[in-house]
């Protein structure tokens, strides 16, 4: 007769370890690794300022560089779409024409130079953005159309809302928050700060422009960043 197989109690099997390990890590107590960093941006008269670009770097570290992404940027009823739009390093852009009529589009900034001759529709590759700064793009046919691209290598990066505030989750630690705005006076140095997101579940700082704005252009059509 063969004797009854040995039944090892105390071992878990395969499932019941993992089962444990993931509770272990559920219910083990530590500090948060992130927390809830708010800017604010204001006019120099205190109302809030949307559309505003907004960077944080971190200070203890180069922090993990946001991967390239592929966007578009159209043309319709004779504007850009979107007519600012922030991007990594090394990111592309594809400018298609979806108008009823031809546009040349070009940029002459020092960021990035290139022309796309008279078109419609989708005849041209994506361009790449390989180097951080302001892109401002424009058409030969039509002076009113306006766009800007906003090339960032700062790990965190987003624009503020109607009511002047981005928002976002970011490891503790200390920052260097900057802001560009298309119709900001201030210097981008003079607005930039830092803070320190420490062990509370959030950290607000608020940025005054010491400037009033910039008129906005007179055109048929607002920009996404005039009120």
């Amino acid at each position: 007769m063969r004797p009854p197989a040995r039944v090892h109690r105390g071992v878990p099997g395969t499932r019941q370890l993992a089962a444990a390990l993931l509770l272990a890590a559920l219910t083990r107590v530590g500090p948060a690794l992130a927390a809830t960093l708010v800017i604010s941006v204001q006019s120099p008269d205190g109302h809030a300022l949307a559309g505003a670009v907004v960077t944080a770097r971190p200070l203890d570290g180069p922090g993990k560089r946001p991967p390239p992404v592929r966007a578009i940027v159209d043309q319709v009823d004779r504007a850009f779409a979107p007519d600012l739009l922030v991007i990594p390093v090394g990111s592309t852009v594809e400018f298609p024409n979806s108008d009823s009529v031809s546009h040349q589009i070009y940029s002459f900034s020092p960021t990035k130079r290139f022309k796309l001759p008279l078109y419609r529709g989708k005849p041209y590759p994506p361009v790449q953005f390989d180097q951080a700064g302001v892109v401002t793009l424009g058409c030969n046919i039509h002076d009113d159309m306006l766009a800007y691209l906003v090339v960032t290598d700062a790990p965190y990066f987003g624009r503020t809302d109607k009511s002047g505030a981005w928002v976002a989750e970011v490891p503790r630690g200390r920052y260097r928050v900057s802001i560009w705005h298309p119709r900001m006076r201030d210097a981008e140095t003079d607005l930039e700060r830092e803070l320190t997101v420490g062990d509370a579940d959030h950290a607000v700082l608020t940025l005054h422009l010491a400037k009033a704005l910039l008129p906005a252009p007179i055109t048929y059509r607002p920009h996404s960043w005039d009120y």
